[in-house]
């Protein structure tokens, strides 16, 4: 079963344009790469794709040559299948496992432009980092993250309730019937996250406990998956850091609360390395007096969060009848869900040809503490986001920072 993406309308401009780059699809482990380009290669009437983890045979097509022309007639001839530019989709999956295929896609864009050429991978950035150059300014990034709230509506045919919450404003607000079945979607989809084989299961089944399964069978290939970064790291210790994310959620990172065996620069190797591989997303402090935001960033005070809100509400431990059958939203509250699961949705909704960046503000003074969740700007104005998971609080922080930057005109546009 397919859910349409967001991205399957940029890779249809992508396909229109007359000269296109190559496209590098990146993103963690089995958020939807692989089937998303294969669903896209029905609209061509030729389509091969090349495995180089189940054929590490064809490597060597890239060992000597480089020259697309020649790639190409022997891929033809191997797969009986026409390579024509505009009618062949030719994509390169686990690309990682070949740099000289990475390396390769320049001269794709330099010499044969009409053809349309896509690689992708889930360990793509780290072939990246260990490459001096891969061909900037010749090949187009496309970012990749799990189905966001909007994409698992679509799933579930709820196209008339998408089409109300477009329209709604904060003059003209969803009718309360509405906003009721809404807020049940929104556990639902928070338990579930955002993982295609778990939304796809849950939409043909509706069995939440299965899900729950798919979910536990996600977490055991993640750490699996450590051992492949071993060279760089201990697994044990990216275990323990990726943990730590988790029970740090909502707060600024502490290094020493970690890992208490490791010192700080071998735990910040190992987070780095959790944010290399898409697992863990950081949001920065910055001090929001202007833009771009990353100007008053200070690196030292990040949060951390984990790419999918169901992967992290398994890792968290959360009880799933207490989630969905509560009606005091107590539950949401526990392990600061409700401010995952709108970081996630902030970076989702941004262009699939940038990788976002997240930040947060947070004033620290005697007797005066202050933080607002997310700050993000639109039409180059800097809008502050709080996250309340109830209808419950004063939003202090919130109205400090809009008091302190002169801000005005912002209205309350609703809770989780």
């Amino acid at each position: 079963m397919y859910i349409p993406r967001k991205v399957d309308g940029d890779l249809d401009q992508w396909r229109a344009e007359s000269r296109h780059k190559p496209l590098l699809i990146r993103g963690a482990r089995q958020v939807g790469k692989t089937q998303t380009i294969r669903e896209f290669g029905k609209k061509f009437e030729h389509f091969i794709e090349i495995n180089f983890e189940e054929t590490p045979r064809m490597k060597a097509l890239f060992a000597e040559d480089l020259s697309p022309a020649g790639i190409c007639e022997n891929i033809a001839a191997i797969y009986k299948t026409p390579i024509i530019p505009g009618s062949t989709l030719l994509f390169f999956d686990e690309i990682q496992g070949c740099q000289e295929a990475i390396a390769a896609l320049r001269f794709f864009h330099e010499q044969m432009p009409g053809l349309h050429v896509i690689g992708a991978g889930s360990l793509l950035e780290f072939a990246l980092a260990e490459m001096p150059t891969f061909g900037v300014g010749r090949i187009r990034s496309l970012f990749m993250y799990p189905l966001s709230f909007a994409e698992f509506l679509a799933g579930a045919g709820e196209h008339p309730l998408l089409a109300k919450i477009k329209d709604a404003n904060p003059s003209q607000p969803l009718h309360e019937a509405l906003h009721g079945k809404l807020l049940e979607l929104v556990r639902k989809f928070i338990c579930l996250g955002g993982m295609p084989e778990v939304i796809a299961s849950y939409l043909a089944t509706k069995d939440l406990h299965h899900c729950q399964q798919l979910l536990d069978d996600l977490i055991i290939s993640i750490q699996a998956d450590f051992v492949k970064y071993r060279k760089r790291t201990p697994v044990a210790r990216l275990n323990e850091v990726f943990q730590a994310v988790v029970f740090q959620a909502g707060q600024k990172f502490v290094y020493a609360k970690a890992c208490a065996q490791a010192k700080q620069h071998q735990i910040k190797e190992a987070l780095q390395l959790l944010v290399t591989a898409g697992l863990v997303i950081p949001v920065a402090h910055s001090s929001a007096n202007g833009i771009p935001l990353g100007a008053g960033a200070n690196p030292r005070k990040q949060k951390m969060l984990v790419y999918d809100t169901g992967i992290f509400q398994r890792l968290m431990g959360l009880d799933l009848a207490d989630f969905l059958l509560s009606k005091n939203f107590d539950a949401i509250n526990k392990g600061h869900v409700a401010e995952q699961f709108v970081g996630l949705e902030l970076i989702k909704a941004g262009s699939c040809y940038q990788n976002p960046l997240l930040y947060y503000w947070h004033r620290e003074a005697k007797n005066s503490n202050a933080e607002v969740d997310y700050v993000i700007t639109i039409a180059r104005k800097i809008v502050p986001v709080e996250v309340k998971a109830g209808t419950k609080g004063a939003m202090q922080s919130l109205f400090l920072f809009l008091q302190e930057r002169k801000l005005g005109g912002f209205k309350l546009l609703g809770n989780i």
